[in-house]
């Protein structure tokens, strides 16, 4: 185990050079199988501080990388079945099913939104296995993704090396928020369309 740590190690030192493309990769690798020392939000902050001018590109490139790499996971879940959801507990599974059929979009939204140690992956491979739309997975995954790596990239550029123990303190407060506003427009958007199916109703 080590020695897969410390090759993963040389691995993210490697990308890393590569600027906007290595971030792209290091995105692509951690949103599928493989989590690297250096995730894509600390490169993120270290690329955008040390090259502020750039900050747009790198948030293009680690939304776009995550979001290939949440596709490919997507799809090899949706073609292995419920095998792929093996190594989740049973509780885990059965909820986060539960979670994505009530609220539908807004539960990928929210779980995109959420930082670490929130069990993201269990939602992608859980979407591909329940054969949850195409469309709307991606959707969210490039919506919470954008937001994130722009927020990222936002103070980085503001706070310099100082938006590390900022978004320690506060994004998972920010996070939140915006989750229980995702949930909050899609319970408050399906009322709104039962009422309006009940008014046909009683019109007809």
């Amino acid at each position: 185990m080590h020695k897969i740590t410390r090759a993963l190690a040389r691995l993210s030192e490697y990308l890393v050079a590569f600027g906007p493309l290595g971030l792209f990769a290091v995105a692509l690798l951690d949103s599928t199988f493989v989590p690297l020392p250096s995730s894509a939000d600390a490169l993120m902050l270290l690329l955008s501080t040390a090259r502020p001018s750039w900050m747009l590109l790198y948030a293009f490139m680690a939304t776009s990388g995550s979001a290939f790499g949440c596709l490919i996971l997507y799809l090899i879940s949706r073609r292995a079945g419920h095998r792929a959801l093996r190594k989740f507990s049973a509780s885990k599974q059965q909820r986060v099913e539960e979670l994505i059929a009530r609220y539908d979009v807004a539960a990928v939204l929210v779980a995109t939104l959420l930082p670490p140690p929130f069990p993201f992956k269990v939602f992608v491979v859980t979407a591909g296995v329940c054969r949850f739309s195409l469309a709307r997975f991606m959707i969210a995954i490039i919506a919470g993704r954008a937001f994130r790596f722009l927020l990222e990239g936002y103070l980085a550029v503001q706070y310099g090396a100082q938006a590390k123990e900022l978004l320690a303190r506060y994004y998972p407060w920010i996070g939140l928020t915006l989750a229980l506003l995702a949930i909050a427009f899609f319970v408050g958007r399906n009322l709104l369309k039962g009422k309006r199916d009940v008014a046909v109703e009683q019109s007809q």
